[in-house]
């Protein structure tokens, strides 16, 4: 697979994009108006000359000659993989992957999602492919972190999700685990009842923000707290995995905290608008 597609270029979406044109592949990403756009590819040119700055690419320049980022869903007509990295809500994404259904040509095209938690199921079946479909979800920031969950559903076609492992192995060089298509895979249902936990915890007035993460970097060897977890997740992304979750299994722990909902209310998101349980 050469020809990749990223639809969103926010956080998620550049980082995909980011990852595959430099591994070399032709990259289209679609946002969703001009304004989108011209960030996602400012947030693309920042990255890259980061990158390149630390040494860690030879030339942004190269890399961004492979990238085109555009507004027009057509434009993804002729790739071979399309991976959905916009925001986390199910009617969204459904009605995305019914459009992807008419508009990718290739037959045997993946189409696949970045999703954190909605089951790939909900997504095959809207589609004429579901064989065809799978979940590929990268964590943040992907540029960085090695992981990928592969998360096939009972329609997925076992191929398919071997091509998806070599190309996320071979050609990305990233490592792949394979996750049941129940909300939340692997780690995001191991973590965000954690997380919650710790937004409980503060909410209740039991220890201050800086103390609950002190405690699990320097009592549990965490690389960081949970909530400056939170905050690099993104809060609207940790509630809506929490909402999933909670509508699949109705398990009190998965419930998102008042305190977490008023937080999304009130646009406080953590480090993508600079405040959230600290202020960036």
């Amino acid at each position: 697979m050469q020809k990749i597609g990223v639809v969103g270029c926010g956080l998620m979406g550049a980082g995909i994009a980011e990852v595959c044109a430099r591994a070399g592949l032709d990259v289209v990403v679609v946002e969703s108006s001009e304004g989108a756009a011209k960030a996602g590819l400012a947030r693309l040119e920042k990255s890259l000359a980061r990158a390149a700055a630390k040494g860690r690419i030879a030339s942004a320049d190269e890399v961004l000659a492979r990238l085109t980022v555009v507004t027009d869903l057509e434009a993804l007509a002729d790739r071979q993989l399309v991976i959905e990295a916009i925001i986390e809500e199910e009617s969204a994404k459904i009605d995305l992957f019914k459009q992807l259904d008419e508009i990718v040509v290739d037959p045997d095209a993946i189409l696949a999602s970045n999703t954190s938690s909605i089951p790939i199921m909900k997504l095959g079946v809207v589609t004429s492919r579901p064989h065809h479909v799978l979940g590929i979800h990268f964590f943040n920031p992907v540029p960085v972190l090695a992981l990928v969950e592969l998360v096939p559903s009972l329609l997925t076609a076992p191929e398919v999700t071997e091509r998806a492992r070599d190309f996320v192995e071979a050609v990305l060089g990233k490592s792949a685990i394979e996750a049941g298509d129940r909300a939340g895979f692997i780690v995001n249902a191991l973590l965000i009842p954690f997380v919650l936990s710790a937004i409980r915890m503060l909410e209740s007035g039991f220890a201050t923000a800086e103390d609950i993460d002190r405690g699990l970097v320097l009592g549990a060897a965490h690389p960081q707290g949970p909530l400056a977890l939170a905050d690099l997740i993104g809060l609207d992304t940790t509630k809506a995995v929490a909402e999933s979750l909670y509508e699949e299994f109705k398990e009190p722990l998965y419930a998102a905290p008042p305190l977490l909902a008023r937080m999304v209310d009130a646009g406080l998101l953590g480090r993508k608008t600079g405040r959230g349980f600290y202020t960036y």
